[in-house]
């Protein structure tokens, strides 16, 4: 969530950042938050006003009775402004809870770093790693690769519908492999903490890292319970939201930042917005796994921690032996709650493009607010953490990158090197 400070202390500015996410921007009804703004004011200075008349009124009374005169009429206006007061306070609850709920939809102001763009083509390669392979047979794409090897999106259909896949076998085992070594990764050689945690999760949680109240479309819901009490929760799209969730409502000590998290988990997104787009294979799924990274940091250390979060992304990469690129992405194509944000794209030989495998996102305090998450600072005040997630990576595409990356003429795969001790040592996959 936005610091409303920074609307009320600049509008126009906050407003032209704003458009250049979205041109003009769809996040804000400028002319309705300016007159609660208003009337906020107003009912603000009213209600000092009456706090200092009945100051005054007390002491006429305290004197008037010292005195033993009558405080009837100064008791009977003090009763009245009582009144008034209460219908001010009332007043201001329900501006301040429309404000909120404005405010709960607007997304976070990109850092100043952050390239100007309307969408994906404005986005900044950085740098890539990695040669395409060259191959002298004619390529295939995953889904016939991984047919032999036990990808069936046929069971998967017929289990769940579109969009589904079911692994068996030497898929199977690929799929696990891969999710096990990039955990050993990021929790031996990076230095986070493994964590296990729930993939569903309430209705609070999801406003505290930004995907409600705004994509609900995008989730996968429930109500349970009965019919008195029924209670919304829903299926995590990523272990984002339970790992960043999990020091909501905290004051932190400052010793213990920054804190780092990942787990391996099932997402699950309905994909409302992608409809037409990667029907065939494992790119675009409603149920996929990923290995997520979660860092906790101080304000002052979140954008080297950004950096080295995107380092611990590549890393998996570079030991896989594939090829990608870091891509800066631009203003109109960063997440809701994103300040800023890398994404690497690993190349997919079949298509002949580099594919997004990890975003890595530096939210700053725009999450930390929402959960109301901070830290005693040197000065002994509470201020708010930054927090940071990245994929470290999405499985299912990797296994694709590894699958049409490492292919052979007469069907198999090449183990890579780095994943033969999670398969038994095994280096081809065969049918």
């Amino acid at each position: 969530m936005l610091d409303i400070s920074l609307l009320r202390k600049d509008l126009d500015a906050v407003v032209a950042r704003l458009q250049t996410r979205k041109n003009p921007q769809a996040f804000l009804d400028v002319a309705r938050f300016s007159e609660l703004e208003t009337d906020r004011r107003n009912v603000q200075m009213r209600t000092e006003e009456l706090q200092a008349r009945r100051n005054s009124l007390s002491k006429q009374i305290g004197m008037a009775k010292g005195k033993g005169e009558d405080a009837s009429a100064l008791m009977a206006e003090v009763g009245g402004i009582g009144d008034e007061l209460k219908a001010s306070a009332e007043r201001l609850d329900v501006i301040q809870i429309e404000l909120n709920t404005m405010l709960m939809s607007v997304p976070n102001l990109p850092h100043e770093s952050v390239p100007v763009g309307s969408d994906e083509s404005g986005n900044v390669e950085v740098r890539r790693w990695g040669t395409p392979r060259s191959f002298d047979f004619e390529l295939r794409d995953h889904v016939d690769i991984g047919a032999p090897l036990g990808l069936d999106f046929e069971t998967g259909a017929k289990l769940s519908g579109s969009r589904f896949s079911f692994l068996k076998g030497p898929m199977a085992k690929l799929h696990r492999a891969l999710a096990q070594f990039m955990l050993d990764v990021q929790s031996n050689e990076h230095g986070y903490t493994e964590c296990y945690t729930p993939y569903i999760v309430n209705r609070e949680v999801l406003e505290g890292t930004g995907q409600l109240p705004k994509f609900k479309e995008d989730m996968f819901w429930v109500l349970r319970g009965g019919d008195e009490e029924q209670v919304e929760q829903y299926l995590i799209s990523t272990s984002e939201i339970s790992l960043t969730n999990t020091v909501r409502e905290q004051v932190l000590d400052a010793a213990t930042l920054p804190i780092k998290l990942t787990a391996h988990s099932p997402c699950f997104r309905s994909e409302a917005g992608s409809a037409g787009r990667d029907t065939r294979g494992m790119i675009r799924q409603h149920q996929f796994d990923k290995v997520e990274m979660v860092q906790v940091t101080h304000p002052e250390k979140s954008y080297e921690a950004l950096e080295e979060m995107v380092g611990h992304a590549e890393a998996i990469l570079q030991k896989l032996g594939l090829p990608y690129r870091v891509m800066a992405l631009c203003t109109g194509d960063m997440g809701f709650g994103a300040a800023k944000t890398y994404d690497l794209e690993v190349w997919v030989p079949a298509q002949g493009v580099y594919r997004e495998i990890s975003s890595c996102s530096n939210c700053e305090g725009f999450q930390a607010r929402r959960m109301q998450t901070r830290f005693k600072n040197a000065q002994g005040k509470n201020e708010l953490v930054h927090t940071l997630n990245g994929s470290g990576l999405a499985v299912g595409r990797a296994l694709v990158a590894v699958l049409e990356n490492y292919q052979n003429a007469d069907g198999s795969v090449t183990v890579p090197e780095v994943l033969r001790p999670y398969l038994g040592g095994v280096e081809i996959l065969r049918a």
